[in-house]
């Protein structure tokens, strides 16, 4: 490693460190780095030069802390850095905040200033951002999972992993998949692959693959159901079914119900669901659902009385629930 290599890496080591809190004592920031704490003030003042705004507090506690500056300094990041800045710019994209130009400038901009070798990382980070009405708690995705998946699609070779279980993550499933598309939708991250042990498509959350390797042979990519990988995520989000290369974008219980508030109160809240005012204090609400019962809770939760025009399913999930709350509120 050449002197200017080394000193270039360690600069941009002590640059995430100071970025990651407030204040660094200076033999703590020397120890994390295994270098002298003279190199460290020697490092500091090349940062100083460089344009980042980093203050000195004296004493035998002294240490530093980056502040906010004036000018945007040079930019260095790590791996991970790059990557994570190469998601979120790609995410902008289904933002819906007006900045979709400027998040594609911006990653173009980035990827031009980048060294081959982490330009290449960024590069086989692809993926389709799908926007959710209702954000999912995220569930942490390690880059290298992201990079693995995303690399195989893009190559068409049969993906290996251990899959692991929703209800005892513990228990692992091997699969083997021809992966067609990384998306991330609501806060998660999935693989949409055609499974080969169920001859059907899948989708995987992405927090529960552990990658084997080696990738299987190259494969002919198939066509998604209806053409669209965001459409046939949709549909099956929806609890939908695919027959062929037909998708149905619906959802399998659809209700009708009258609800006691203003339709503007319920507006809000009606997702893709259709609402009609009836007068100052009633709306009509048809909604949909992946079932009966969710249907009916999810209705409940507008807190007013609920008046069912149809189907009969709807008011049968109605009473079942009723019921279930009964028994939960019942004394032991």
């Amino acid at each position: 490693m050449t002197p200017t290599t080394t000193t270039t890496s360690r600069l941009l080591a002590l640059l995430s460190l100071l970025q990651t809190r407030r204040d660094w004592p200076g033999q703590v920031l020397a120890d994390r780095l295994g270098i002298s704490h003279r190199t460290v003030r020697r490092d500091v003042d090349r940062l100083r030069e460089m344009g980042y705004r980093i203050q000195a507090t004296m004493g035998p506690d002294g240490g530093y802390h980056l502040d906010a500056g004036s000018e945007l300094p040079p930019l260095l990041f790590d791996d991970d850095q790059a990557i994570a800045l190469a998601v979120a710019l790609q995410a902008a994209g289904v933002a819906g905040a007006g900045i979709e130009e400027a998040a594609v400038r911006a990653l173009t901009t980035v990827r031009q200033v980048m060294p081959s070798r982490l330009r290449h990382r960024v590069d086989a980070v692809r993926f389709t951002a799908i926007p959710g009405s209702t954000p999912e708690a995220t569930a942490p995705v390690s880059p290298d999972v992201l990079l693995t998946l995303s690399t195989a699609a893009r190559a068409h070779e049969v993906l290996r992993f251990d899959y692991a279980s929703r209800v005892e993550p513990s228990r692992v499933e091997p699969r083997r998949v021809e992966p067609h598309h990384v998306v991330m939708s609501r806060g998660r991250w999935y693989l949409v692959a055609w499974d080969l042990d169920h001859d059907d498509w899948r989708i995987f959350r992405a927090d529960r693959i552990s990658p084997r390797t080696p990738n299987g042979p190259r494969f002919t990519p198939r066509e998604v159901p209806g053409g669209s990988v965001r459409d046939f995520v949709s549909v099956r989000f929806k609890g939908s079914e695919s027959k062929g290369s037909e998708i149905a974008d619906a959802w399998p219980c659809t209700g009708r119900v009258v609800i006691h508030l203003p339709a503007a109160a319920v507006l809000p809240f009606a997702g893709d669901g259709t609402v009609e005012d009836l007068g100052p204090d009633r709306c009509g609400l048809e909604f949909g659902s992946w079932s009966w019962v969710a249907l009916a809770a999810t209705l409940g939760r507008f807190d007013a009385d609920v008046e069912v025009v149809g189907p009969p399913e709807l008011k049968e999930a109605f009473g079942l629930l009723a019921a279930r709350f009964a028994a939960t509120a019942s004394p032991a």
